[in-house]
């Protein structure tokens, strides 16, 4: 269902499974743990795999906290898209990497829900691509003391809203890592 005409592929995106990104994170472990069991599968059945890693003030390049975590680790020849905004297309490499592999659906797993998850999931849909997050393959810390919802509920809200995420041309759908297709998106 792409608008992007010739982009019949999919591809796996994991965003910012970086140690000072998902410490303290919710269900962490699982979270992690179920991103590579999908950065298995899509190996397996020849589905590429992007990484992005974000830096900023708070995480610097470089550091510890900077770093993907160990459980998690990007195959050679597998892109890293460095980033400096919450939306992966914004200022990176990402668009072209894509039209290099003909990709026009993107799977979508990382972290953080409320942050570079969401803005990525709409920077997809604004150009084009279709976008299928993976309900239980993402995850965010608390962040109540400034006014956001329980972590379990930015997560379940992000989930609720994106299922129902569609634009002309274009679907938002969201499924379980045990239920992920690597196919176009079922609408």
């Amino acid at each position: 269902m792409t608008t992007l005409p010739d982009r019949k592929n999919t591809a796996l995106l994991v965003i910012d499974v970086q140690n000072g990104v998902v410490d303290g994170a919710v269900d962490r472990e699982g979270v992690v743990a179920r991103i590579g069991e999908l950065v298995g599968r899509a190996r397996g059945e020849g589905v590429p795999v992007i990484w992005v890693q974000h830096s900023d003030d708070e995480l610097i390049e470089g550091t510890e906290a900077w770093e993907y975590v160990a459980e998690l680790v990007p195959a050679e020849g597998e892109p890293l898209v460095p980033k400096h905004y919450g939306d992966s297309f914004e200022d990176t490499e990402l668009e072209q990497l894509l039209a290099d592999r003909g990709v026009g659906h993107l799977v979508v797993s990382g972290a953080q829900s409320d942050q570079c998850i969401r803005s990525t999931l709409h920077g997809a849909i604004t150009r084009g691509y279709d976008a299928t997050l993976v309900g239980d393959a993402h995850t965010t810390v608390d962040l109540s003391a400034h006014g956001a919802p329980a972590p379990e509920q930015v997560i379940a809200h992000t989930n609720l809203y994106w299922s129902y995420h569609e634009a002309p041309g274009r679907l938002g759908s969201v499924v379980d890592a045990a239920d992920v297709s690597f196919g176009p998106p079922q609408a």
